[in-house]
């Protein structure tokens, strides 16, 4: 009931302000820069942003690209991937792996997770951040021309004492910036050449 709540007043902040900060009011984001921002966390949390675990992946209308997941088609080999919509040598059905080939064994995790023999999902749901509506389909939908999400930032993945697979912060350590990506028994760091 909780997290109903805490989505519904996610939702209405978002709409009034189309911005939001989780963690604090402050964030990490300078002020002069947070119109250009519509989702960010707060400094020194030492926690990172979950992704979906899926069991299946989307296809067809309303795959967007931009979307990342947590590949738990088969629970002994989960990747986190993001969909680009390009097919090539690297990709075959437009997802790209993050977990560069490393995959995890989450069994224990995901048979925690609810099913759809369990639950009665609905598909229209979901929170948008910076617009009324989207035509993406997505659980977490950040819907702007002009803004962007800042991940959680931590100093070191060292610092998070036990991480979730599917977890995503950004490293923001001088001479070691970068993306890192948890599936589940190993962190992958993506820095820009």
């Amino acid at each position: 009931m909780k997290l109903l709540f805490s989505i519904i007043a996610l939702s209405l902040y978002s709409t009034a302000f189309s911005q939001v900060i989780i963690g604090n009011a402050v964030g990490t984001v300078p002020v002069g820069q947070k119109t250009s921002v519509l989702l960010e966390f707060a400094a020194g949390q030492n926690k990172g942003i979950v992704l979906p675990y899926l069991r299946t992946l989307p296809s067809g209308i309303g795959l967007t690209e931009g979307t990342i997941i947590l590949d738990a088609r088969d629970a002994t080999k989960a990747k986190i991937k993001y969909y680009n919509g390009v097919t090539d040598m690297q990709s075959s059905d437009g997802w790209f792996d993050l977990s560069n080939g490393n995959a995890a064994d989450i069994s224990t995790v995901i048979a925690t997770q609810p099913t759809s023999a369990t639950v009665t999902e609905d598909p229209a749901a979901k929170v948008i951040i910076g617009a009324d509506s989207t035509s993406a389909d997505g659980v977490l939908v950040l819907e702007s021309d002009s803004k962007a999400m800042v991940l959680p930032m931590v100093n070191s993945t060292d610092d998070i004492p036990d991480p979730a697979p599917g977890m995503m912060v950004y490293i923001n350590k001088e001479g070691a910036k970068r993306l890192a990506v948890y599936n589940g028994s190993m962190w992958t760091f993506w820095k820009a050449p």
